[in-house]
């Protein structure tokens, strides 16, 4: 079984901080921090903990807030990149960035100058958002800096730290309403290089979308003009849930808005009748229906039953293509009735249905049994 996530915050962390920080202030007292931060330590989830270490930290760092922010600083290990620390390990400073978030919003100078330098370790995405909120202006302004910055973590922030609906931190309320103000940055960082900040810019683009979908595929379809394969892939990325959806607006900009002309044959899916853990497979045939050629955006549906019996479903991408007129195209697939964090299967019947171009096109149905 994989460990769980909040045993990498533990006793070794524990002890690795206190050396760091008396490493970098003599004066430091490593075994009193120690015992503190350990104290109640093993009852707390993950986060908890982070912000648990960070709340010793502060008794023990000197009172003045830039003093002690400023020794955290000095404490840190070399950048990812220069140093094995990686996987797991990064969340050694989760405990840090907790500290900027609880204790440093007051103190908008030192802080931003030690998320720099903590964003190229671990992330400050989380402890950021506070500043966005006390700090709007200045913060967002500090950003359109750090998006010219060579670091990639750095300009990966600007983009990350601000997204409206980042997963596991706040939701940025202001932002969700008038997405405005994060648009400016996105658009500084359209064209960045590493895939690593694309993917975050495409994320960001489709939280707006979730909220503001028009404003999402007007800005998509403007950074198409002229597009490089980079910023291609970024619409493509930012839409998903919309062509998911079947907005037509974000379909028309993929190049799939057109109704499809096809028809679906030769409809296989096995096995019809499936045990949870299992897997069911299916594959189909369509035949164009046009006299020309079609650009076609092919998903699937699965309408997972739910534990009240309900159904709703589940769109998966499947493939992209151009049917030439009257010809036919194959397409397979596959649908994973095992247990899953984010999906529990239940027994009953299943529709499965193609999307293409947004419109759905029934396949059949396949019936998950109950466990013996």
């Amino acid at each position: 079984m994989a460990e769980a996530l909040k045993h990498h915050i533990g006793t070794g962390v524990v002890r690795a901080i206190a050396a760091e920080l008396a490493g970098a202030w003599p004066a430091f007292d490593a075994p009193a921090f120690t015992r503190d931060a350990q104290r109640g330590l093993d009852a707390l989830e993950l986060l908890p903990r982070g912000i648990h270490i960070a709340a010793a930290m502060r008794r023990h760092l000197p009172a003045e807030y830039p003093e002690a922010v400023q020794i955290l600083v000095d404490s840190l290990g070399p950048p990812i990149g220069e140093s094995t620390l990686a996987g797991m390990g990064v969340f050694h400073y989760l405990p840090h960035v907790a500290f900027i978030r609880d204790f440093g919003v007051d103190h908008f100078e030192a802080s931003m100058a030690a998320q720099y330098h903590l964003t190229q370790r671990f992330t400050a995405e989380w402890c950021i958002r506070p500043f966005l909120e006390r700090h709007t202006e200045a913060t967002l302004a500090q950003l359109r800096i750090w998006a010219a910055d060579p670091n990639v973590h750095v300009r990966r922030l600007v983009s990350e730290g601000t997204r409206p609906r980042l997963p596991w931190a706040p939701h940025l309320k202001a932002f969700i309403a008038d997405p405005t103000p994060t648009l400016g940055l996105l658009e500084l960082l359209k064209d960045d290089p590493e895939r690593y900040v694309q993917r975050s810019v495409a994320n960001h683009l489709n939280d707006i979308a979730k909220d503001h979908p028009d404003v999402a595929v007007e800005v998509g379809e403007r950074w198409l003009v002229g597009a490089t394969d980079a910023r291609r892939w970024i619409v493509q990325h930012a839409l998903r849930s919309l062509v998911k959806r079947g907005h037509r607006g974000a379909l028309s900009a993929m190049g799939a808005g057109s109704r499809a002309a096809v028809r679906v044959d030769r409809v296989e899916i096995t096995p019809r009748r499936a045990a949870i853990g299992s897997t069911v497979r299916f594959s189909f045939d369509l035949v164009s229906r046009s006299k020309s050629s079609q650009d076609l955006l092919v998903d699937f549906a699965v309408y997972f039953v739910k534990a009240d019996g309900s159904a709703r479903p589940k769109v998966f991408k499947l493939k992209r293509v151009t049917l030439p007129a009257r010809a036919r195209a194959s397409f397979k697939g596959s649908v994973s009735l095992k247990v899953h964090t984010t999906r529990t299967p239940y027994p009953g019947t299943h529709r499965l249905e193609a999307r293409v171009n947004g419109q759905a096109l029934p396949l059949g149905q396949f019936t998950v049994l109950r466990p013996r």
